[in-house]
Parts: C-alpha cells; sequence; structure tokens
C-alpha cells in the first residue's frame, strides 16, 4: 500500500494546479512547465526530483484527500545527449511563486530551486532556468506572521557563472527574484508580446512613484532586448526560445574543465566564397551586410547572433570554423556607422568574458571608426564602458585573431 500511495502522489503531482488552471495557461498560449521541460530535453530524458513535495490536505483519519505540489519541478535531463540540469516554475500550482509548505520551504524561491543549482555545482554541468513567475509568496508571509532579511547569499550564483553554462528563458511575467535570475545567466531569452520582466509589476509601480503603465511598456522586449540589454534574445514563441537555449548549448562546453563540442565538420576547408572578393564596397561611404561576410568565411549555417537589437553596432555571436565553436565580434557599419557607445561596448564586454570562460576563440572583424561621440554618447558613459570592453580583451586568454575588413581607428579600434 506504501508504494501505491506514493504512487498516487506522483500522479497527483503531475496534474499541477488541477485541469482548470492547466486549460487557462493553455488558453493564454502558453506550455505548461512539464511541457516546456520535454520541449526543451532530448525525449525521454528528464529524471525529475522532489515531486512529492508540496502541501496537503488530509481527513480526521489522516488520509490525504488533497495535494498542491510545489510551484517549482526540476531535475537532470540531456540536450544533445549531455546532461543538464533544469528548473522550471509552474505557474498553474502558486503562480510561480516562492512559497511555503509542509516540507518548511523559505519564501525566497524554496529548496527544489536550490536543488537544482546544487545539482548543477555538483555534477559540472549546464543550468537552465524556465522563470515564469514572481517572487515571495505574501500569503506564506501571513502565515509565518513574520517577514524575514534578505540573506544576500548569491555565493552558489557567483561560482556557477564561473563553472558552467548558465541560460534563463522568461516565460511569462516575471517579477521580484525570479526577474533577478533572468541577466544572472550566461544567455537570457524572452518571448515577444508574452514575456515581461521587472523588478516590479505596474500596481507597484503606480502605488510607489504614481506611474500607470502597462506591462509591456515597462517590461516587455522592446525594453530588455532592445534598450536596457536585461535579456539577449527575442523570440517569436515558446518553441523558439527553447530550440535557442538549445542552439547556445551546442557551442559551449559542458563545464570549463572541458573544451567546446566539435560540430558538422561537413563543410569543405577549401571553399572558397567568390562573394568576398566584391563585398566590401570601394566606395568607402557605402555600407555593407557584415552578417553575409561572416556568414561566407565560417562553416554553412553555423551562425548564432546574440543580442542583435542591443548595441547595434556591433555583432556578437558563435559560429564554427571547421566544426569548432568560435566567437564572432563584427562592426555593422549600417548602425551609427559602427561605432561603438556604450550599449554596444557592455554587449562586447559580456561576449568576451563568455567565450573566454568557456574557451571559445575569438575572431574579430574589425571596421571600427571608433568611439560614438556627441552629447548623448557622453551622458550614456561611452568611454566608462569603452574601456571596462578594453580592460576585458586584454585579460582573455583565449586566442584571438582580427580580421581588419576596412578601417580601424581611435582607442576603440586599438583594443
Amino acid at each position: 500500500p506504501e508504494i501505491e500511495e506514493i504512487n498516487r502522489r506522483r500522479a497527483l503531482a503531475r496534474e499541477m494546479g488541477g485541469p482548470d488552471r492547466v486549460a487557462q495557461q493553455h488558453s493564454l498560449g502558453k506550455l505548461t512547465v512539464r511541457e516546456r521541460i520535454e520541449e526543451l530535453v532530448d525525449s525521454g530524458s528528464f529524471l525529475e526530483r522532489g515531486i512529492l513535495g508540496g502541501v496537503g490536505t488530509y481527513d480526521e483519519e489522516e488520509n490525504l484527500v488533497d495535494f498542491v505540489p510545489k510551484s517549482t519541478v526540476f531535475g537532470i535531463a540531456k540536450i544533445d545527449e549531455r546532461p543538464v540540469s533544469v528548473t522550471g516554475q509552474d505557474f498553474t500550482a502558486r503562480p510561480g511563486s516562492g512559497s511555503t509548505g509542509a516540507s518548511g520551504t523559505t519564501v525566497t524561491g524554496g529548496p527544489r530551486t536550490i536543488s537544482a543549482e546544487h545539482i548543477s555545482h555538483e555534477m559540472k554541468i549546464p543550468f537552465i532556468r524556465l522563470i515564469d513567475g514572481f517572487g515571495a509568496d505574501i500569503r506564506a508571509v501571513g502565515q509565518k506572521n513574520r517577514t524575514y532579511i534578505p540573506n544576500g547569499n548569491w555565493k552558489l550564483e557567483h561560482e556557477l557563472l564561473s563553472e558552467v553554462p548558465i541560460v534563463a528563458a522568461a516565460l511569462g511575467a516575471v517579477a521580484g527574484l525570479p526577474a533577478a535570475w533572468v541577466p544572472a545567466s550566461h544567455f537570457s531569452v524572452m518571448i515577444k508580446g508574452k514575456t515581461q520582466v521587472f523588478a516590479a509589476g505596474p500596481p507597484v509601480v503606480k502605488r510607489a512613484i504614481g506611474l500607470d503603465i502597462p506591462k509591456e511598456d515597462l517590461g516587455g522586449f522592446r525594453q530588455h532586448s532592445r534598450t536596457s540589454g536585461v535579456v539577449n534574445n527575442e523570440a517569436e514563441d515558446e518553441v523558439d526560445a527553447l530550440q535557442q537555449i538549445r542552439r547556445f548549448l551546442s557551442y559551449l562546453p559542458t563545464n570549463v574543465w572541458e573544451l567546446p563540442p566539435f560540430g558538422d565538420e561537413s563543410d569543405p576547408r577549401d571553399r572558397k566564397a567568390q562573394e568576398l572578393r566584391s563585398i566590401i564596397p570601394r566606395d568607402r561611404n557605402r555600407g555593407y551586410n557584415p552578417r553575409e561576410l561572416i556568414s561566407f568565411v565560417m562553416d554553412r549555417n553555423s551562425t548564432f547572433e546574440l543580442s542583435r537589437y542591443y548595441g547595434g553596432s556591433q555583432i556578437t555571436m558563435f559560429a564554427r570554423l571547421n566544426g569548432r565553436p568560435v566567437g564572432i565580434i563584427a562592426n555593422d557599419p549600417m548602425v551609427h556607422g559602427g561605432a561603438q557607445d556604450a550599449s554596444a561596448a557592455r554587449k562586447i564586454e559580456k561576449f568576451v568574458d563568455t567565450c573566454d570562460t568557456f574557451h571559445l576563440p575569438i575572431i574579430n572583424f574589425s571596421d571600427q571608426p571608433g568611439f560614438m561621440i556627441g552629447p548623448a554618447a557622453e551622458a550614456a558613459g561611452t568611454l566608462r564602458a569603452g574601456v571596462r570592453t578594453a580592460v576585458a580583451i586584454g585579460q582573455a586568454t583565449v586566442p584571438w585573431a582580427t580580421v581588419i575588413v576596412r578601417r580601424v581607428y581611435g582607442v576603440a579600434g586599438g583594443a
């Protein structure tokens, strides 16, 4: 009977928030957390941990009559036959918030989230967060009749960032601590028109500073993948976001003690791209398509761009050369003439750090006119950001090759 009871509780946990809430999730065009994990990882590879965690309701004879599962699902899986640790918030259970329950979890996300991080730390495998919810559950605070002092313990986060790839997908309205998880990653992605990321949502903003603002304007993709740079990439839908995660991880090693994996080597090494002879205009006042140039040099169909719409005068992408993953930096002369502004500098700095951490050689297709100039550039702190980028480049230890495409000027070019 004990085994039957365990299986019954597992079945209840897999129902998540119940049929009505699951149907509501689907009506919003969203997958459930379990469907997201199934879409993300190799088929049949997900091994869930802590499935019995949650809050039970018992009758007078102490028989379980109802069960509300934890608001997170986590475990170990494989992507392209390589192990990963994955955790996701279940919005159908308790709107994806941290909560307290019979297991004595804390209001900061619960030990299930922490356990997923520890699995990644102990096994030295990539860590993936599928984020769809808020921070502390205020109801849980009321149950305890007290609040808590934030411990500020990000030590494990810091260690993970220097050891394994960390990926975050924002898949709904994300606020509080989960919002901080999004940029605490090497790669992040959000869905156009359906994802918002903010420290606090519109009701809190209105109460605190008197500003009435729609959630999309406050923290949508135009704000964070195009203006603030908090999120790297934007996706058309959840499936696109999850496929981008798989693509990103395909260029990186499992951890910093390994080398990046080889990819498809079917593109002939002696292939000649005749288009390269004419892609750069003879008139230096005319622009060209740098992404097309890069595609001719790298292995066919091997590029994956990061933060395309942020800091647009500089391009950052992964690609493969003879099957080997490499990092690519380039100037886009069609945006500010390719000049490096503060946003572009910050983008380059993070990208170089990521490549250096995970042993990806960097190829710089340089057409650098220098730092962006003018009052707006000065107000944005272009010089400070540019110098930080120069320091990051100087500290990098991976092989570095520069192709001077057309021009290299100034401090930005010298970096």
